[in-house]
């Protein structure tokens, strides 16, 4: 499985036992939906290997607690720490109206209500406090918050996201 074909899950954070098991850090704002996974891909060494799990559950209802096949020492659950888990992109159910996933978004055409058509989008910025669309206007960057209330319309057979940002946001990039 390469990477490309996954999603981010999460991280290990730390060990919970003597006997292996781990705390994951999950990156989602619904982590019921992973208690169900029977094997997850931790990246070790740039290649996705894949950990069956043997349980989980919820701890303190924000991490998720799991016992690793064949993972039952100490020292297992210590090579785990910090290490990022994956899934394949099929496993996310899809989404509908103008809840979107990230990854899916890329490529997508941006038009403002006001501006027309703005640009293509070429990734997303997630590492500040406000998540950013970053897209491409001709070879200039343009940069929208990620803001439900900007967002209109998602169609994604045309990969068209129709939005109504303030006036002068765009302009502001391309003068």
């Amino acid at each position: 499985m390469q990477k490309e074909e996954c999603f981010f899950v999460g991280k290990v954070v730390k060990k919970y036992s003597f006997k292996g098991e781990v705390l994951i850090k999950l990156d989602t704002d619904d982590p019921e939906l992973f208690l169900e996974m029977e094997s997850v891909f931790v990246e070790l060494h740039k290649t996705l290997i894949p950990f069956f799990i043997e349980s989980s559950s919820l701890h303190k209802s924000t991490l998720l607690r799991v016992q690793f096949e064949d993972s039952y020492s100490d020292e297992a659950a210590m090579a785990l720490i910090g290490k990022e888990l994956f899934l394949p992109l099929s496993f996310l159910p899809p989404l509908e109206g103008t809840k979107f996933y990230y990854h899916e978004i890329i490529g997508y055409t941006v038009e403002d209500k006001s501006y027309g058509k703005a640009g293509v989008i070429t990734a997303v910025n997630d590492h500040t406090a406000q998540h950013l669309f970053v897209i491409n206007n001709n070879g200039r960057e343009v940069l929208i918050p990620i803001n439900d209330a900007f967002i209109e319309a998602i169609d994604r057979d045309a990969k068209i996201i129709k939005m109504d940002v303030p006036e002068g946001l765009i302009e502001m990039y391309l003068e």
